[in-house]
């Protein structure tokens, strides 16, 4: 008897472990989503409701049954077809007009129809395959919740507007209930169990990139080996111009190795996404910065001209240096891009960087001069997987950035218009600061 209780208390830690981790997780409101699967939503609900009510009002006719409420459950499948919704399914106004078409009717309609029928036969099974679709359309703790209040509220119709219907004997009720607690609780955790496959591939695609880029560092290792070869013969002596355009592409050789390492080492980061370490250390925000804009690969020098430090005054922050490096280093890079977009050359200033404090919170401001960024996607650029750039951005540097500014108890933000750059500003509380001496 000890060792099963032990056995059931550690198989509840683990599984109140994973309910806590699920907990964490940021909610997905549209399962899978793209704009087909949205049509084919609001099809099958335009169509749907309306078959179904013949079917349960003239072929097998049930105690109730309401064409008025069909026809607006029907209709409101026309909000998942319109284009403004299926066209972006990723975005805000999608999700939260989703959610709600799914709420209404799914779990309000169902207990609704449920409750006017007795509890029969039909609305039973109806009402258990609800909450099996429920939960396989939108994230399990959304599906909770909504199957809750729906419940509730359609409890609260019913009971102030509902027809007179016959009452569920107790044996009828007894066997519903535990009929739909079965069906309840095996919607649930298919629900975790989807969550838990879902981010299990995340992290597994995320650690596949890791490796790449951990393999991609070998044949750089070889390029500058060669490239120290090439240095070392030219210092044994050759003619002298051809000594000086061999010395030149050494230069360029180790310059794109250096380069590379960036890019891997921005791509291992990423990797890491889900699976951050947790060392802090104390970090100087101003020798962080001197540091990665010294360090940064630049392409080209009228981009090493075109940035711009300030330190008006130091700060030290809790956090890891090299993931705070990186955030930096991510920042820039987007700078970078931004600039690019724009038609003139990068001159001196374009791209601002400014260490200080105001108003007690250590400060780090990212200014650039680029293309800027719609207000329409400066709320999701934080978002995993989401880019402004759809030809090589993979959607992780400011999901990393965010994560890694949080995980130090600051925040990052943006302020940007389309045309006139943008601008990015990490708060961080500060646990020393001081005058900045050169």
């Amino acid at each position: 008897m000890i060792g099963a209780a032990w056995r059931y208390s550690g198989l509840s830690g683990r599984l109140s472990a994973r309910i806590r981790a699920e907990l964490q997780e940021q909610m997905v409101l549209i399962l899978h989503p793209s704009p087909w699967r949205l049509r084919w939503l609001g099809l099958f609900t335009l169509v749907g409701h309306p078959l179904f009510g013949w079917i349960w009002g003239h072929w097998l006719p049930q105690p109730y049954e309401h064409p008025g409420l069909r026809a607006v459950m029907g209709a409101l499948g026309l909000l998942l077809i319109s284009e403004s919704i299926a066209n972006d399914p990723s975005s805000k106004l999608s999700a939260r007009v989703f959610t709600l078409v799914t709420w209404l009717q799914l779990p309000l309609f169902f207990s609704w129809m449920y409750l006017c029928n007795s509890g029969n036969t039909v609305w039973l099974a109806s009402f258990c395959a609800m909450l099996l679709i429920y939960y396989h359309l939108t994230d399990w703790r959304v599906a909770t919740l909504g199957s809750v209040t729906g419940v509730l509220l359609a409890g609260t119709l019913f009971h102030l507007f509902g027809p007179t219907v016959a009452p569920m004997d107790p044996q009828q009720w007894t066997i519903n209930a535990v009929v739909i607690t079965f069906c309840w609780s095996s919607a649930l955790l298919l629900g975790l169990s989807s969550a838990n496959l879902r981010r299990e591939h995340l992290q597994y695609t995320l650690t596949t990139m890791g490796i790449m880029a951990h393999e991609l560092r070998t044949p750089l290792a070889t390029i500058s080996l060669i490239g120290d070869a090439l240095r070392n013969e030219n210092q044994a002596g050759r003619e002298a111009d051809g000594a000086q355009r061999l010395d030149q592409l050494v230069v360029r050789l180790h310059g794109l190795v250096r380069n590379m390492n960036q890019q891997i080492d921005t791509q291992i980061a990423n990797a890491s996404l889900l699976r951050l370490p947790m060392h802090r250390e104390t970090v100087s925000a101003a020798a962080l910065l001197r540091n990665v804009v010294k360090d940064y690969p630049y392409r080209n020098s009228r981009e090493r001209e075109s940035v711009t430090l300030v330190l008006r005054k130091d700060f030290s922050f809790e956090s890891s240096y090299r993931l705070f490096a990186q955030v930096i280093n991510n920042l820039l890079k987007n700078a970078f891009r931004s600039l690019a977009a724009v038609s003139s050359a990068p001159k001196p200033g374009d791209l601002r960087i400014e260490v200080g404090v105001l108003n007690g919170a250590g400060r780090i401001v990212v200014t650039d001069q680029g293309v800027g960024i719609p207000p329409e996607l400066q709320a999701r650029i934080f978002e995993p997987f989401f880019s402004t750039d759809h030809g090589t951005g993979h959607g992780l540097g400011l999901a990393f950035c965010q994560q890694v500014v949080q995980g130090a108890g600051g925040t990052i933000r943006v302020k940007s218009e389309p045309g006139r750059g943008a601008v990015f500003i990490i708060e961080l509380a500060p646990v020393h600061e001081g005058l900045f001496r050169p």
